[in-house]
């Protein structure tokens, strides 16, 4: 369920972030680039937290209101997806920045992204039952994953 990928891909991922901040215009800094590469490099979907501190240990002098900008600019370009929780706070989606499935442990937070073809069609199904023009959507499901129930 987690995302293995490989390097090429990686910085492909990175790439491609970059390229879209280029092309708006967005300054390109080391801090900048440094959070595309955590966020490309991210098996998990990370706080902005744990983004700040893998920036900062490269970094010491960034401060975690530059993170905040960085992550609000990749957002508003649509490079990364912002899952909100109530009470866990945000996680940040690098890999995968549009509308898809998470799996979500209920024990330790880990979140996984499951590969739902169906999904489309669900999509779909619900459009045309209801007559909504869906813009778009989020499917959670909450659990508790394989590690947490290995260690019961």
């Amino acid at each position: 369920m987690r995302i293995h990928e490989s390097e090429s891909e990686i910085r492909s991922r990175r790439t491609q972030m970059l390229e879209k901040l280029r092309a708006r215009g967005f300054r390109i800094t080391p801090q900048r680039l440094a959070v595309l590469d955590v966020l490309s490099r991210s098996e998990g979907h990370p706080s902005v937290e744990a983004i700040y501190a893998k920036v900062h240990a490269r970094f010491p002098t960034v401060s975690l209101a530059t993170i905040y900008k960085t992550i609000a600019v990749l957002k508003e370009i649509g490079e990364v997806l912002e899952l909100g929780f109530a009470d866990r706070g945000n996680r940040y989606d690098g890999h995968r920045p549009y509308p898809h499935p998470h799996l979500i442990c209920t024990r330790c937070g880990a979140i996984f992204d499951p590969d739902l073809s169906s999904l489309h069609d669900l999509t779909q199904e619900v459009a045309a039952e209801t007559g909504f023009q869906i813009l778009t959507h989020r499917l959670d499901f909450f659990g508790v994953c394989r590690d947490c129930q290995g260690s019961d």
